[in-house]
């Protein structure tokens, strides 16, 4: 007879499985639980070294320019991912606490203002928006963040005259750099003033710089030459669109994702398909620059190459296809139609279709000069593993198989969510190719983990004196490995992307996300219509109970779940799966979803929809406060 059985539970709303058959706990599992407490206590001294009580940095009185502080953000970016998995109630506390101290401190350095930065562009928004979609999910009832999140979408839909970002008529954002304060239509010397030493690291921005050989770096640091690069950048970089504003989708999606509005989900696919279009007039080549008018090259003489964040500088085209990769990504999240990927389909075949062999290998163009295509490398399997994830098609798991020799792919262990190619060993994994993944991947973030704590302990530096990226190298709360086990999925695009995840964790005990204490998680056997879950209670003495949710924010739906031996199988018709497990149980199951079934939203299983509730209107001229007070008859 089953030891496991379908019951009503402890939950009358959730269906519920009872897994009570003990099992020798996995190496992977003692990994996954020893990593979450020493990056618990990992993550609070981190924060004691560096930070004052209040959570400000320690660090300088001033800071000039438009450039550091999605630096300060990332460094704690990862607080709220680490509680959504299973991290201590502390560190949720201090994710809230570094927002808001980091969020003020930049406000007096005078780059942040409404607490979004002034102007940057959405390589750095996107980098520091992480923070904010992360606090979403571990708690998405504060009613300040889904006040933050509508007021932050209206800075790029068109609701807010003072941040005047989106032109609505020719369906663009107006310049490459905008934010709270709107366009930045014309750049000044202050706004690069403390990021000239790192510019001179790349090559020139343009190739005809005077006194500066195509291709060459350019030395930032000499005023001659940077006042000719300011010039060159106003004329023909600072107005009109790029494709990398399409990152500001995943701030508008943010916003849907509290309350449902329409405006927020037609706005990401109206300007999606703004450079679907844009893309289609230029012969299937997605143009870097288009000018205020709506004309591709309008202040590059016409090239469609040479825009900011473009084909050309400073890094080339993967920021280009990062940036269409999350907005189709996004789109497919809002309506369920895995068709929203074509734009970034077609870009990612187009760079294969111009590679060429060399060396035995083939390789692609990461940049356009005038000249041509250059710049030849291997394509990274990043971004196809991305766009698997989300569709599940054949001809996305195809663009990753097409690339050569993955199985250098097992040595390419990311930690930090950051490299050559993040997720490819987990694709290995997923793919049956390295089972031994799970307790390598883990072993090496533990390694991690242990030398960012030598870094911090060995730290004399003066504190006025380190460079803004001074404590991201030292964050030691590294979640990467810990979402491809646990949610079975690649970490999300570092320099904006959501989470699209198959699973995710609640603690119905404590009415909390994440793994309860004592229990861990391993995702494996990912596919189309479902995936396979490990789940073990590592307790030997108590029971733990376990809420899985299909999606990172409830969007897919299980219909079925069957034990991995098939003694037990049922149906199933619920975005939720509540699981008791007895002391010291395990239990594998097979879990039947369907994909984007639901709307998505942020939401724990316990709370109503926050749609539900109103928001604190802001006072306008229009409106007499006294006349809205409410005074009782006393009598």
């Amino acid at each position: 007879m089953s030891q496991i059985d379908i019951t009503t539970g402890r939950s009358p709303s959730l269906p519920t499985l009872e897994a009570n058959e003990p099992v020798v706990p996995p190496t992977w599992a003692l990994w996954e639980r020893r990593l979450i407490d020493v990056m618990n206590e990992a993550g609070v001294a981190f924060v004691r070294r560096y930070t004052r009580p209040d959570g400000t940095i320690l660090w300088r009185d001033d800071w000039p320019g438009m450039d550091g502080s999605d630096d300060a953000y990332e460094s704690f970016y990862t607080f709220p991912l680490l509680y959504l998995i299973g991290g201590s109630e502390e560190i949720h506390q201090l994710a809230r606490k570094e927002w808001d101290a980091i969020t003020w401190q930049w406000t007096e350095y005078g780059q942040v203002y409404r607490e979004f930065d002034a102007y940057y562009d959405w390589m750095h928004h996107g980098e520091s928006n992480l923070y904010l979609y992360f606090l979403a999910l571990a708690d998405p009832t504060v009613l300040m963040d889904r006040q933050r999140a509508a007021r932050f979408a209206g800075f790029y839909i068109g609701e807010d005259p003072e941040a005047a970002n989106y032109d609505a008529e020719r369906r663009l954002i107006r310049s490459p750099l905008n934010g709270s304060r709107g366009p930045r239509l014309e750049i000044s010397r202050e706004d690069w003033s403390t990021h000239r030493d790192v510019l001179r690291h790349f090559p020139a921005p343009f190739e005809d710089v005077p006194g500066i050989p195509p291709g060459a770096r350019a030395e930032w640091n000499d005023d001659a030459i940077f006042t000719s690069i300011l010039e060159m950048m106003n004329r023909r970089m600072a107005r009109g669109d790029v494709p990398l504003n399409l990152l500001a989708t995943s701030l508008v999606t943010h916003a849907y994702l509290y309350d449902g509005a329409q405006k927020y989900r037609d706005w990401v696919l109206d300007y999606l398909n703004a450079w679907r279009q844009r893309t289609e007039v230029n012969g299937g080549i997605t143009p870097d620059n288009i000018g205020l008018s709506g004309a591709i090259g309008e202040y590059m003489e016409g090239k469609w190459w040479g825009g900011y964040y473009g084909y050309r500088w400073p890094h080339g085209v993967n920021n280009l296809l990062e940036a269409v990769v999350v907005a189709g990504a996004n789109a497919v999240l809002l309506t369920g139609d895995p068709s929203h990927l074509d734009l970034a389909r077609s870009q990612l075949d187009l760079q294969w279709s111009l590679g060429r062999e060399e060396d035995g290998e083939w390789r692609v163009p990461h940049k356009h000069l005038d000249a041509g295509w250059t710049d030849f490398r291997p394509m990274s399997p990043a971004l196809p593993i991305q766009m698997w994830n989300i569709s599940q098609t054949a001809e996305d798991l195809a663009r990753i198989t097409r690339l050569p020799s993955p199985e250098r792919w097992n040595r390419e262990l990311t930690v930090r969510a950051v490299g050559w190619a993040p997720g490819a060993a987990w694709f290995r994994y997923i793919a049956g190719s390295f089972p031994d993944f799970p307790e390598t991947i883990l072993q090496a973030t533990y390694r991690e983990v242990c030398r960012t704590l030598d870094l911090i302990r060995s730290d004399t530096a003066d504190p006025k004196s380190v460079y803004i990226q001074h404590w991201v190298e030292r964050d030691p709360v590294q979640c990467e490995a810990l979402v491809q086990l646990t949610m079975g999925a690649p970490y999300p695009i570092y320099h904006g992307g959501l989470l699209h995840c198959r699973v995710c964790y609640f603690d119905p005990e404590k009415r909390r996300p994440g793994l309860p204490d004592d229990v861990a998680a391993l995702g494996e056997k990912i596919e189309a219509e479902g995936f396979r879950l490990n789940l073990v209670n590592l307790d030997p003495l108590r029971p733990r109970r376990v809420v899985a949710q299909a999606g990172a924010f409830g969007e897919h739906r299980f219909t079925g779940v069957r034990t991995a031996d098939g003694k037990t199988e049922r149906s199933l018709d619920s975005p939720w799966l509540e699981i008791a497990l007895g002391p010291g149980a395990g239990v594998t199951l097979d879990l039947a979803t369907a994909r984007y079934a639901n709307e998505p939203r942020y939401r724990h299983p316990w709370e109503p929809a926050v749609q539900d509730r109103d928001l604190i209107q802001q006072r306008t001229p229009d409106v007499d406060p006294g006349a809205l007070l409410f005074f009782p008859d006393w009598e």
